[in-house]
């Protein structure tokens, strides 16, 4: 809605024998008036709270464990790395080439792309995704993988 402004918080409906996490959305309107609507943690499906709402803790939040990878101006492939839950390219100067199981994107200087695991729980992206660049280009791929 236009002239809406919403926030989500990452809260947890605690019923003494389970803590779920989900989103809490403030929308203020124009005018100054603020609603509340509860979702499942894809931000789309109703939550209804059935305990007291809390804060979660970190641990509950984000139970991921990842380690953090980086390579600068170099050819980098999915196939190389088995375990990666995500990637992004960022582009500095030049263009990079990115090939997808959709085709072949050309990123300009200034850009950026991020591919993601649907579960990064326990997900990991498959499939093709191979990044290069043309001789002079500065770029970046950094990237998640479990260890």
């Amino acid at each position: 809605m236009p002239g809406v402004d919403a926030e989500f918080v990452l809260l947890c409906d605690d019923t003494g024998s389970a803590r779920t996490p989900f989103l809490r959305r403030y929308s203020t309107s124009p005018a100054g008036a603020v609603t509340t609507t509860d979702t499942g943690l894809d931000g789309a499906t109703p939550y209804t709270v059935a305990g007291t709402v809390t804060v979660c803790a970190a641990a509950e939040a984000e139970p991921v464990e990842l380690v953090a990878h980086g390579t600068q101006d170099a050819a980098w492939s999915l196939t190389d790395n088995a375990g990666t839950v995500s990637v992004t390219v960022v582009v500095y100067t030049g263009s990079v080439s990115v090939a997808t199981g959709d085709g072949t994107l050309t990123l300009p200087a200034g850009a950026s792309l991020t591919w993601s695991a649907e579960d990064e729980q326990t997900g990991t992206l498959t499939g093709l995704l191979d990044v290069t660049s043309a001789a002079g280009a500065s770029w970046q791929v950094i990237w998640t993988a479990r260890p």
